[in-house]
């Protein structure tokens, strides 16, 4: 059974930095693609940043240049450096990944995190 525990997430002023984590556990990295969410209060969720299996990586706009993803398949855990935070990057942080298939094909964000909480004050 594949498990996404997400946490690392806190209250932060602006200008300061985290580093959300996930553990992933029945899960081989670098088979599909993997990456985090976010959900802020009242909007819909939205890809942050992904990693992919040849471990190339894109960003959102909002957040390039000051995220940076990534993985260490020693511990199965993925990461996400959020430096220069901004008000506007509180929500709720979301780890995901991809379902191999046989084949070598991917179901899109099969598998998800509980999400940990930052929120950015100014």
């Amino acid at each position: 059974q594949v498990q996404l525990v997400e946490s690392g997430g806190g209250p932060v002023q602006a200008g300061g930095s985290l580093k959300p984590s996930c553990v992933v556990s029945g899960y081989i990295f670098s088979s599909c693609e993997m990456g985090w969410y976010r959900q802020a209060s009242g909007k819909e969720r939205r890809l942050v940043s992904l990693i992919r299996s040849d471990g190339t990586t894109s960003y959102e706009d909002s957040v390039q240049g000051r995220f940076t993803i990534s993985q260490d398949n020693a511990t199965n855990t993925l990461y996400l450096q959020m430096n220069s935070l901004k008000t506007e990057d509180t929500a709720v942080y979301y780890c995901a990944a991809d379902k191999p298939r046989v084949g070598g094909y991917c179901v899109k964000w099969d598998y998800w995190g509980q999400g940990t909480q930052v929120t950015v004050s100014s």
